[in-house]
């Protein structure tokens, strides 16, 4: 800590100050956990507002008389919209101010979900829906950056997972609770809610959180100083001239591709093959959403514990989550359904996301701290063209041709991308620490 002495006198008052703020290290500790709990808190209501819609769909058909393709559209708009715009909105927060940014991405989903609780018809409902997506494009990326730069890097796997965890969920909630609301109160104080939600929370968050407290705790863990290069901003290129984050984008997205497929085909796979109703089909699926989640969490954990030594082990423990989950799944989903077959494929869903948390973590490693949000732009990116949109729709084609059952043996394969990814890049990880190390100017210049 650098002392500043300004009249005579004053080196008592300099000397103490140090030392009464070493006795009383709390607030400081605390602070990283407080971003992290906000940044969680609109995660949650981030994807509450996005799958509060599955929850009325009923009430909307009814209501309006849609047909099935425009319902489906109603969700689609808004994953078109995150796919679209989640690179740039990361870069341009990395430029304008990232508090500032999360910010207005909340409350902008957050009037807009407002709007689709006043909609008077389909057409306004759809542009409400679009808004949604515009504001929550890049706020996982974001978020994700501002909450790893205030953590010290041998924690980054179990925030990253827990953090990510977060839209299994957010989405759990979404449905649930907006359900209840729904039959109670209407389907637009659905709506409503989530709305109020979201502005509560990002009005707490603007109070709370602000860039020189971020900037303070991030000096403390020294993932935004250091050797890195004060105030010097690495270029955009650098996302992609690192073969070995370029890795960790592939693998990601390949890994959560059967993700993807459980949390949006779980309901019709018991309905079909378990013959239960769609409430009770939906009601079950949820468990095995919250198994992803919490595998998210839990193999972030284990990860960070066992690399603490060697950031490279991040790699062979995501590599060992995917193939935990090919196997259980694949085995699970050739079974008949049956005690057996639930087991396995409960397991195969634990370990589904599990490696979300490493390559993150290693995302974080091999990019520059000035550019992280756009980093993560980029992983949310190849997240959802290689998982989250990729996965769904290559299961319905494959359904329609060979039935549900067959499709989802077939989707655990998926894996084996994203197994030679990972392991490629482990084997590029020193080089692309070297050439994260070449991109920062050296110290005084």
């Amino acid at each position: 800590m650098k002392l500043h002495t300004t009249v005579a006198g004053a080196a008592d008052h300099t000397v103490a100050a140090p030392v009464e703020a070493d006795r009383n290290p709390g607030p400081r500790r605390r602070y990283p956990w407080v971003v992290f709990l906000l940044a969680f808190g609109l995660l949650l209501a981030d994807y509450m507002s996005r799958q509060v819609l599955s929850a009325v769909f009923p009430f909307l058909k009814t209501e309006w008389a849609l047909s099935d393709s425009k319902l489906a559209a109603l969700t689609s708009v808004v994953a078109l919209m995150v796919g679209i715009l989640t690179l740039p909105l990361s870069v341009l927060a990395d430029r304008w101010g990232r508090v500032r940014s999360l910010v207005l991405m909340a409350v902008l989903w957050s009037a807009a979900t407002l709007l689709c609780a006043v909609a008077a018809n389909y057409e306004q409902m759809l542009a409400a829906r679009f808004l949604v997506g515009v504001g929550e494009a890049a706020y996982g990326s974001v978020g994700i950056a501002v909450v790893l730069g205030v953590f010290a890097p041998r924690m980054h796997a179990a925030l990253s997972g827990a953090f990510m965890a977060g839209g299994s969920f957010g989405s759990v909630l979404g449905v649930g609770l907006g359900g209840v609301i729904a039959v109670q109160f209407g389907w637009r104080w659905s709506f409503a809610a989530m709305a109020i939600i979201g502005l509560l929370l990002a009005a707490l968050f603007s109070v709370v959180v602000s860039e020189v407290k971020l900037a303070r705790n991030a000096a403390d863990q020294q993932s935004d100083a250091g050797p890195h290069g004060a105030g010097f901003r690495a270029p955009v290129s650098t996302l992609f001239t690192n073969p070995s984050v370029v890795c960790a984008y592939v693998g990601s997205g390949f890994q959560i591709f059967t993700a993807a497929v459980l949390l949006s085909w779980m309901p019709s796979f018991f309905n079909r093959n378990y013959d239960l109703a769609p409430d009770r089909a939906g009601a079950v699926a949820s468990v095995f959403v919250l198994l992803v989640g919490s595998g998210m969490v839990c193999c972030g954990m284990i990860t960070d514990r066992v690399s603490r030594v060697d950031m490279s082990r991040k790699w062979s423990a995501a590599i060992v989550f995917c193939a935990i989950s090919l196997v259980c799944l694949g085995t699970g989903f050739s079974l008949a359904a049956g005690p057996a077959q639930l087991l396995l494929i409960g397991i195969g869903a634990f370990f589904s996301g599990g490696s979300s948390g490493p390559t993150a973590a290693m995302v974080a490693n091999l990019t520059h701290p000035s550019v992280r949000a756009s980093a993560f732009g980029t992983l949310t990116l190849a997240n959802s063209l290689l998982g989250l949109a990729l996965g769904p729709f290559v299961v319905g084609v494959l359904a329609d041709q060979l039935g549900l059952s067959a499709a989802l043996r077939l989707t655990p394969l998926a894996y084996l991308l994203a197994i030679v990814a990972l392991l490629l890049g482990k084997r590029l990880y020193p080089a692309g620490l070297r050439t994260l190390a070449a991109v920062a100017p050296a110290p005084g210049r």
